[in-house]
């Protein structure tokens, strides 16, 4: 409805509109960006520009091998993201790496910085492990403790670095399902039965003639009804 004034304008003022604004309302509401997990585009992911703050938590890792005189102590620096909020998590920011051994100081440094710049990337970087975990020593491996072969000590540092990521909860280890470990227990049951000769505090956690599961990695493959199975992970030759 049109108003006709008829006395001159000697002063005017704009009044706040009481009506919603679609445009500052879309505005005002967190927004999902396609490529962040579905999270709101406030909350701080991990990429390059994250600036270190002064203090970062952290754990170190004791590397003990029969290659070298001197243990290689391994310490991952976490920053965490978005603190006291729902969305807070530990990422990995910083690797460094050291011993009294200095034979191998160049190529270390160099691995710690080439790491800290991927930790630092964001994204998945859990692709690292199995990457130092296929690093081969052309002088051969090492079985650990428990049997467990490792190819040297690139893939040792890998293992360090999978255990962090396991703890800060980037990696979840879905482990076998409940078929599979009916049919581990039934297995190690069988075979202790067979072999329950030796005093209990003997007993290693593998039997000594086991031999190498091509898929765990783990001396804990054993001949059970015709057919090698492992003892850790339940694989068979058989199926």
């Amino acid at each position: 409805m049109a108003i006709k004034i008829g006395k001159q304008i000697s002063e005017f003022e704009v009044v706040a509109s009481t009506q919603s604004d679609p445009d500052l309302e879309k505005m005002n509401t967190a927004t999902i960006l396609p490529d962040t997990e579905g999270l709101p585009a406030n909350v701080v992911q991990m990429h390059e520009k994250v600036e270190r703050p002064e203090t970062l938590v952290g754990s170190t890792y004791k590397i003990k091998t029969p290659l070298s005189d001197h243990a290689l102590y391994v310490t991952i620096n976490d920053i965490v993201l978005n603190p006291q909020t729902p969305y807070e998590k530990r990422r990995p920011f910083e690797i460094f790496i050291n011993s009294k051994n200095m034979d191998h100081f160049q190529w270390i440094v160099a691995l710690t910085r080439i790491i800290s710049a991927v930790f630092r990337k964001g994204g998945d970087v859990t692709f690292l492990v199995e990457e130092l975990r296929s690093v081969f020593d052309p002088q051969g491996g090492y079985f650990k403790r428990g049997g467990k072969y490792t190819p040297s000590l690139v893939a040792e540092i890998g293992d360090a670095i999978d255990s962090h990521m396991r703890m800060i909860g980037m990696i979840r280890d879905d482990g076998l399902d409940e078929h599979q470990q009916k049919l581990v227990d039934q297995k190690r049951r069988e075979f202790e039965d067979r072999t329950a000769t030796a005093a209990e505090s003997d007993v290693p956690d593998f039997p000594p003639e086991a031999r190498l599961c091509l898929k765990c990695q783990t001396k804990a493959a054993v001949l059970l009804d015709g057919c090698m199975t492992c003892l850790n992970c339940g694989d068979s030759k058989c199926g």
